[in-house]
């Protein structure tokens, strides 16, 4: 199947970017929090989701987070902790970058946690899940799947990319030659914490334009209706004519006094 064009990708979303606006207003109105998780290998395209998602969304409204790695302090906490913080409240939508997956994927492969806190986070993930589902947040979770093929394009191409080489960290090119044990690192983690109350939801994302339409569609879809009736705001007139600018060349303010 032929990668969509740039033009063909904008006209189907831009439709989905109107529900996902109404959707917003939903979720304000109505006081939900709403929570959505990304994950996946390296390059395979969390980030350009996450944008279209919250391209035309109030900011103050939709938080994209993004921790960076747990400082001396973090590490001595509860390992959910530092992301307890940045859940939504009433009205608001929080999109993680990477989540408390991490450590069943990148710090598992890479040594970053010893075994015992990786069998705790299994069985500790769909407990602390459970509770965020109960207590009335909205959870999905989405694992972006790319191929190894299509994952050494993409490095080559931030490689080479000046304007992309800072998507390339140390553990971004470790992770090349640890692509079969980050596929077993996922299975574990599909099997471990795939729930009812909590499910994972894999969107194919080798062709990222056709993967960023499935996934808004399905995150759409598997919301309740959220459009409400808005009444248009009148603008009143303005009391007097509306009044030029006066444009010109730009000139320097004149120095400051002596004191």
């Amino acid at each position: 199947m032929d990668k969509l064009k740039r033009k063909q990708y904008e006209q189907l979303l831009e439709p989905m970017q109107l529900e996902l606006t109404a959707m917003a207003h939903w979720v304000q109105h109505s006081g939900q929090r709403l929570l959505v998780l990304f994950e996946g290998r390296d390059t395979a395209g969390k980030g350009g989701a996450i944008q279209d998602i919250a391209r035309h969304l109030n900011p103050r409204q939709c938080r994209v987070v993004a921790l960076p790695k747990p400082t001396d302090r973090e590490c001595t906490q509860w390992y959910f902790q530092r992301h307890v913080a940045h859940l939504p409240a009433a009205g608001e939508i929080v999109l993680m970058d990477r989540s408390w997956y991490n450590r069943a994927g990148v710090e598992k492969v890479m040594g970053f946690c010893t075994d015992a806190q990786y069998h705790a986070f299994l069985a500790q993930a769909p407990v602390f899940e459970r509770l965020l589902v109960d207590d009335g947040i909205l959870l999905f979770k989405y694992w972006l799947c790319v191929d190894q093929e299509q994952q050494e394009k993409r490095f080559a191409e931030r490689r080479q990319n000046p304007l992309k080489g800072w998507k390339l960290s140390p553990v971004d090119l470790r992770s090349r030659v640890e692509y079969a044990a980050y596929t077993h690192a996922r299975e574990a983690m599909l099997e471990a914490t795939h729930s009812h109350h909590a499910p994972w939801t894999l969107v194919d994302f080798n062709d990222q334009k056709r993967g960023r339409l499935t996934l808004i569609r399905d995150l759409l879809d598997r919301l309740p209706e959220t459009r409400l009736d808005e009444a248009l705001i009148d603008l009143p007139p303005l009391p007097d004519a509306p009044k030029k600018e006066k444009y010109g060349m730009v000139k320097p303010l004149p120095p400051f006094a002596p004191e």
